[in-house]
């Protein structure tokens, strides 16, 4: 894969698949395999469960994950006792997930592993700085677009996408979806003294006019309260950060107001935007502005043209279209396997 290099500058990296069955877990293997052959070592686990060797949802076989000699990986007390390969256990969790404790090991030889890691995003992060400070050179989470928030870049610095045919049959279905998330990742960013000031506050929702450095908390728990404020409370120019989800309601209550032209949207990052393409849309063509605090680096993209069902996407024009929005390796990810 063309993006092999680019994946050995981060420390830190996550699989994310739009769905599943699009082939995030074989995009995974492949770069273990490529970044064993180049040196990398490598650690590895998940946010939840992935890696079985049946789809609990669509029952088709999945691949599982291939651990190499050397490379380390975390998992639970239940799927590590089912691996296939012999490994030293370097550590064990005090914290418990459903299927027991989080054990970190390094492997003495080759096999498949099934990597159920923390339940929680910030768990995740304390297990990628572990293994970090083990002598890893990076650590790749195997993710999903509904544990998006691996994505987030304060949990890892980059992310590879997988799409395809099992997101839709229809080419221009999936090509929709996939230029919604990024698009997401393109969000403009504040500059870095300004994200240090918001990164401080505690969760909120704050008014803030940075000409007169005024920065306010709304008097509101959550935006499902928004109407509640006083309606002249935007007449000004002004910023609006939101600490936690921004909700498809809210983006389409406010696309309405005469207000919206005034005010800047700010959340933390992409993973923090949960609103449909075609709302999202309508937001910006009514003049609405939106940035996020962090950017996460987008390094590649694969497709698989290949639904469950059978269904074949030409790959060559699913690619093509991809490549018209995103400005990064789009791979269809069967074709390289078979190089």
């Amino acid at each position: 894969m063309p993006f092999i290099n680019d994946i050995k500058r981060y420390k830190s990296i996550a699989t994310i698949g739009l769905e599943k069955n699009v082939g995030k877990t074989e995009t995974m293997n492949y770069i273990l395999k490529r970044l064993k052959g180049e040196g990398v070592l490598v650690g590895v686990t998940s946010i939840g469960i992935d890696g079985e060797m049946i789809d609990a949802v669509t029952s088709t076989p999945k691949p599982e994950i291939t651990i190499f000699e050397g490379m380390l990986f975390a998992t639970s007390e239940k799927h590590y006792k089912k691996k296939k390969f012999q490994a030293e256990i370097l550590g064990v969790s005090e914290q418990s997930t459903a299927l027991g404790r989080l054990v970190v090991s390094r492997a003495i030889g080759e096999g498949k592993v099934l990597l159920s890691g923390p339940s929680n995003s910030s768990w995740v992060k304390k297990v990628i700085d572990e293994i970090l400070e083990k002598g890893v050179d990076t650590v790749i989470v195997d993710g999903a677009l509904s544990r998006l928030s691996v994505g987030s870049p304060i949990i890892t610095e980059g992310i590879v996408l997988s799409t395809g045919a099992a997101v839709s049959l229809s080419t221009a279905e999936v090509v929709k979806k996939t230029r919604h998330v990024v698009n997401l990742l393109k969000l403009d960013a504040l500059d870095e003294i300004k994200t240090n000031k918001l990164l401080e506050l505690e969760d909120g929702i704050y008014k803030i006019i940075w000409e007169k450095d005024i920065v306010n908390k709304l008097p509101i728990k959550s935006i499902l309260n928004f109407s509640q404020l006083e309606e002249n409370i935007f007449k000004e120019e002004c910023s609006l950060y939101i600490t936690g989800v921004l909700t498809e309601r809210f983006i389409d209550n406010i696309s309405k107001q005469n207000f919206l032209k005034n005010i800047e949207i700010i959340v933390k990052d992409f993973t923090k935007i949960f609103v449909s393409p075609e709302i999202l849309n309508r937001f910006f063509r009514n003049g609405g502005m939106l940035k996020v605090l962090l950017n996460t680096k987008l390094i590649a993209i694969t497709i698989n043209p290949l639904a469950p069902s059978g269904h074949i996407l030409d790959s060559k024009e699913l690619i093509k279209a991809i490549e018209d929005f995103a400005d990064v390796p789009v791979v269809n990810l069967r074709e390289e396997i078979d190089v």
